[in-house]
Parts: C-alpha cells; structure tokens; sequence
C-alpha cells in the first residue's frame, strides 16, 4: 500500500510505500477516528497482537492512511467498516503532527486528521485487525493513561488531550 507524502500544511510531495515510508520516518497524511456513545463514553480497540507496530496495545476506534488520490474523510469513513464493522457520520475535529519511533526500528511520522462520530449500536471488529473493544469514560481513560502508560499506542497517548482540550472547548 503506498501513503501520501505531506509537508508540515498538510500539502502532498509525493506517494511512497507504507513499509518505507515508516523505515525513513517520513511525513504522510493519516486519519484517526474517535467514536463516542450517548453517555459520553469513548471506544477504545485493542490493536490485533498480529499488527507490524503497537501489537495489542489499546487506542482509539480506527487509524489508517488514506490511499494516492483517496479524499481523507471518505478514506476515514471507509476503513471504520473495515476495522470496526459499522459506519457512523464522521466530522474533522483537528489534526496535528506527531513523530514516534517504535522498537522494531519503524518510525510513525503522521499528519493526523482527527475525525470524531457517535455510534450506539453492534460492533463487528475485524480479527486480524482488532483482539478486543469496548467504551470507557473519558475520566477512566485519562486515569489508565497515566497509571498504564504502557497499554496504549503512541499517538492515542499524544491525541487523547488533544482531543479532550477540543471536547472542552467545543461542548
């Protein structure tokens, strides 16, 4: 799968493949989704322990690149399906830069656009995707974080206050 390249505004340099895109540490465009129920809650999945980075670590409903040519929304939108099994209307929050490198030698170095949605119905997780789910109040989830850091992926430990900060000023 190849990802799109961006500069620090979000504007395309360039495609290359995912595998080297993470070997280089180069920045490409991502999206992240945050899904929450009526009571506020949000869901959390539990990456598959099969994942090539972040192995059964816990973060947000969905993440992934959209592909060369693929508008970011519509990618977002369809890979929810792919991961989690439902769909929901999904709205931009915000988005942000964030690099981390990870033990195998891979570095994450993403433009991430945030999008968040409400869902209350069936979850259908993809098992070579997803190991587990389920919704957390965000009180919990910010406890968790700072008790067990070590459970939660790189970039939901970097998006989580940010999202909260958004969620503050936007209720």
């Amino acid at each position: 799968m190849e990802v799109i390249l961006v500069d620090e505004n979000d504007v395309q340099i360039g495609t290359m493949e995912k595998m080297e895109v993470h070997e280089k540490a180069l920045l490409h465009r991502a999206f992240s989704i945050f899904i929450f129920n009526n009571k506020g809650e949000m869901l959390l999945q539990k990456r598959a322990a099969k994942k090539y980075h972040s192995a059964s670590l816990w973060t947000n409903a969905c993440c992934s690149h959209p592909a060369p040519g693929q508008a970011t929304l519509p990618a977002a939108a369809k890979r929810l399906i792919e991961e989690m099994g439902f769909t929901t209307p999904l709205k931009k929050a915000f988005h942000f830069i964030y690099k981390a490198p990870f033990d195998n030698g891979l570095t994450e170095h993403e433009f991430d656009h945030v999008f968040i949605g409400t869902y209350n119905n069936n979850i259908f997780p993809n098992g070579d995707e997803v190991s587990d789910y389920c919704y957390k109040p965000l009180v919990e989830i910010k406890d968790s974080i700072l008790s067990h850091p070590q459970k939660y992926t790189a970039w939901f430990k970097i998006a989580f206050p940010k999202l909260q900060a958004y969620l503050a000023m936007n209720d």
